[in-house]
């Protein structure tokens, strides 16, 4: 399973072709996310392939969320410790190289940066309906 995860990783990575565009920054919780490839998926007539690059300074936190109704997600963390919590789990802390996944209609409770003084990034790829452009919205 990991080996699937940094061939996914790799394979993005090498066909993202544009420079990141900034999607969003939240400076008070010093976490920016960032769209960074966006694709058809050939083979899969209504499906996409998206990734998205989350940078979370140090000590830093994301909002409680959900994502597209029809988003399956592969959270890949490329570098520092980052604690995730989903529909009312334990939180656990991934470390680099680590990964976890989100099903359609995940409730991301926790998504943290577990350091208070390193940085960490994540990339979350996201398999979605083509249609699907709000990828994330954030508990009110």
């Amino acid at each position: 399973m990991k080996n699937l995860a940094a061939l996914a990783v790799g394979i993005t990575l090498i066909t993202s072709s544009a420079p990141a565009d900034e999607l969003q920054q939240n400076k008070a919780t010093g976490a920016a996310v960032s769209l960074d490839f966006a694709g058809t998926i050939p083979n899969l007539p209504g499906k996409s392939l998206k990734t998205v690059l989350v940078k979370y300074e140090p000590g830093a936190s994301s909002p409680p969320h959900t994502h597209a109704k029809s988003a399956f997600i592969l959270a890949y963390v490329l570098e520092g410790e980052v604690m995730s919590a989903i529909n009312g789990q334990p939180a656990r802390t991934y470390r680099r190289g680590e990964f976890w996944t989100e099903n359609p209609g995940d409730h991301h409770q926790v998504s943290a940066n577990a350091s208070k003084v390193n940085p960490a990034r994540v990339l979350a790829i996201f398999v979605v309906d083509t249609d699907d452009t709000e990828l994330t919205t954030f508990a009110r």
